[in-house]
């Protein structure tokens, strides 16, 4: 088997990974390879339309299943881990939610990375994925008088840096009935390349290395081995939850953890695989007197619940989804129902079955009246302090990690969570609300009390799959890359995705995901800009 040679091997062909692999292909001059483990997305239609993202979320084939260790804070649970496979990865089946952040979520990451230095990162991204948000609509604005009522402020704009109290309608990466992902954007609208290689359905299994310097990856395709060298640099795009495991398989990160294994070790780093952080949501539904005529979940709120919390003055500490049911209620359900299941029940068989009822269900026209008079409040823990950590299983690659996100082990994040509860029911009863039916459906009235809310969020918390931190970037010793996202220890070896984010911001990751590929890519082209190899542009590859 001869190896095959490329100056640049990306791993991961997600939101980021897209993002990094087009722009260093837009010099023709670089050979790029694109490995990813899930399949072309024009094997899956409903990844490429803007209705698609509710069909392309129940796909199993689009869904890389996981489950994190029992939750000792969420009712003893095994949480369900999922994220986006095939190209495009979570960015071609989420529902197109395009958000900066706040300004002050950037302040504690490394210099060169506050809010100001990624202003222009993101325009750029904003400009070839099109964002816009979608029209108001009679509930829309229902919604968000009612949020007014309950102390919330009308923003115009909500890729300002300013989320303080603010709900307004988010921007979508969408245009007409198409999606504009990652992929799309940076993949596919460069059209044929020769010299972009993507290799889809295939496992990495690990990076290589010669000494400290990593030359490539060895990958399982078809049930082969293939070994792809890289001249210059092996990127990492795999995701918060799949980089870190590569990178302990190619024998960096812990060394004691990876002693226990008889993996090799290349560096010590101990810290792959720590500062694990995600954003736990729980949601609210009621049933209004009529039906919402919204189909897409196009409004953002954000705010400080809890004041007593150690946040910065002002800076919104939780998040608020308007969530219309109609828009993807019957697929959200075939999805997250055979989840709960006990571990030894959930499998093929048993997911069948429980989508086919739901089918069967939602088929009978008063269901289906039901379900568009049904809206939510998705509440969302926006700056969660607990931090959980992954580990190895095994040495086999093709076997979920370890995944502890120590939901609420901080007592201050439930104390931030009831209160972001209790806001979002002040905002469900404020009169707009009312007059247009707000009758509670989950959690039931009944459950007033703090303790039986909190009883209540515990035990129907689910991840809002904001995975982040578990290579985190800083210029301490106890970070994994350096501020250039370079693997510290070693050579030749970058991480580009949400897992160098050092503390999460307070709304969706996939804009800051996005942002990283594409700083990434400028900083590669920097590194490699004045050596004695010829540039010959499509595009300009630091645009």
């Amino acid at each position: 088997m001869s190896d095959q040679i490329f100056d640049y091997v990306v791993v991961g062909g997600g939101s980021s990974g897209c993002v990094v692999a087009g722009k260093l292909s837009g010099d023709t001059s670089a050979d790029v390879a694109l490995i990813e483990l899930g399949a072309r997305a024009e094997e899956h239609p409903e990844t490429l339309a803007a209705d698609g993202y509710k069909y392309a979320f129940a796909n199993d084939a689009l869904v890389l299943e996981r489950f994190s260790s029992p939750q000792a804070h969420c009712g003893n649970q095994r949480l369900f881990m999922g994220s986006g496979r095939g190209m495009g990865g979570s960015g071609s089946i989420n529902g197109m939610v395009y958000t900066r952040g706040d300004r002050q979520d950037y302040d504690s990451w490394p210099r060169g990375w506050h809010y100001d230095d990624l202003v222009p990162a993101f325009e750029k991204l904003e400009q070839k994925l099109r964002v816009r948000p979608r029209e108001a609509t009679g509930f829309t604005e229902t919604f968000v008088n009612s949020a007014l009522a309950a102390g919330f402020r009308r923003s115009n704009n909500m890729n300002d840096g300013d989320l303080s109290g603010v709900i307004g309608y988010e921007t979508m990466n969408y245009e007409g009935d198409a999606r504009r992902s990652s992929y799309v954007a940076f993949v596919k609208d460069g059209g044929a390349r020769d010299n972009l290689h993507v290799i889809s359905k295939a496992l990495t299994r690990r990076v290589l290395f010669e000494g400290r310097r990593a030359v490539g990856v060895e990958i399982e395709q078809e049930g082969k081995l293939r070994i792809l060298r890289a001249r210059r640099e092996v990127i990492l795009c795999a995701g918060a939850l799949e980089t870190p495991k590569l990178l302990m398989l190619s024998g960096v990160g812990p060394a004691r953890e990876l002693t226990q294994l008889a993996i090799p070790l290349v560096r010590d780093v101990p810290g792959v695989g720590k500062n694990l952080h995600d954003h736990p949501n729980v949601a609210l539904f009621y049933l209004g007197a009529r039906e919402t005529d919204s189909n897409y979940p196009q409004l953002y709120g954000f705010h400080r619940a809890n004041p007593q919390s150690d946040l910065p003055a002002g800076q919104s500490d939780t998040c608020y989804v308007m969530y219309p049911a109609r828009s993807s209620f019957r697929e959200a359900a075939m999805r997250m129902l055979p989840t709960k299941l006990p571990e030894a029940l959930y499998g093929t068989t048993s997911k069948l079955a429980i989508k086919g009822a739901i089918a069967a269900a939602t088929r009978f026209a008063s269901v289906e009246s039901f379900i568009a008079r049904v809206w939510g409040c998705v509440v969302i823990l926006g700056k969660p302090r607990s931090r959980g950590q992954l580990t190895l299983a095994s040495r086999d690659a093709a076997a979920q990690a370890n995944i502890d996100p120590a939901y609420f082990a901080d007592p201050e994040d439930m104390r931030t969570m009831l209160a972001g509860v209790r806001l979002a029911q002040r905002v469900a009863s404020a009169q707009p609300l009312a007059s247009w039916g707000n009758t509670a459906l989950l959690p039931p009235r009944l459950l007033s009390s703090d303790s039986q809310l909190q009883w209540f969020i515990e035990n129907n918390a689910m991840t809002t799959f904001h995975y982040a931190g578990t290579c985190r970037m800083g210029e301490d010793n106890d970070a994994v890359v350096d501020s250039e996202l370079r693997v510290k220890g070693v050579d030749g070896l970058r991480v580009a995705d949400a897992s160098v984010v050092p503390v999460t911001p307070v709304s969706a990751m996939n804009a800051p995901s996005m942002m990283i590929g594409l700083r990434a890519a400028q900083l590669v082209a920097a590194a490699y800009r004045d050596e004695d190899w010829t540039l010959t542009t499509r595009e300009e590859v630091s645009a």
